[in-house]
């Protein structure tokens, strides 16, 4: 049974659809414009200066974790900083939206432990075990 929850958004007539509903041609679409708005926008003015304290990994988009953080805040970018968005549109995304992902992401054990400039580290899932009967 399928709940409403765990339907994309499209299908509950909510808007976009979120990227890890995604997948083949879409996927990569949706990928190719993120990408864009990382490289264009998000990076040159937001990130800041690469540490051991403050990982970013140059195949960020090789993290699946990454990928959903950075849409999400994709999203809320073009939702609150959009024509019609209002005055305080910008300071809303950068108190709730910004900030928050940066740090998630930029976190020493968040999805870029152990990468290094211009070195990707592939990370692991955690297993899971059958469920139990």
């Amino acid at each position: 049974m399928t709940t409403q929850a765990a339907e994309p958004a499209e299908e509950q007539g909510k808007g976009p659809a979120f990227i890890v509903y995604m997948d083949g041609s879409e996927y990569e679409d949706g990928l190719h414009r993120l990408t864009l708005w990382v490289r264009h926008l998000l990076l040159p003015v937001y990130g800041r200066e690469v540490t051991s304290m403050a990982p970013w990994c140059s195949s960020w988009w090789q993290h699946k974790e990454a990928v959903a953080q950075l849409y999400g805040l994709w999203m809320a970018w073009q939702e609150l900083t959009g024509p019609g968005s209002g005055a305080g549109g910008p300071s809303t995304w950068h108190r709730d939206h910004l900030t928050h992902v940066m740090a998630s992401l930029r976190d020493p054990a968040g999805p870029f432990a152990g990468c290094k400039v211009g070195s990707h580290r592939a990370k692991e899932a955690p297993g899971m075990d059958p469920y139990p009967a």
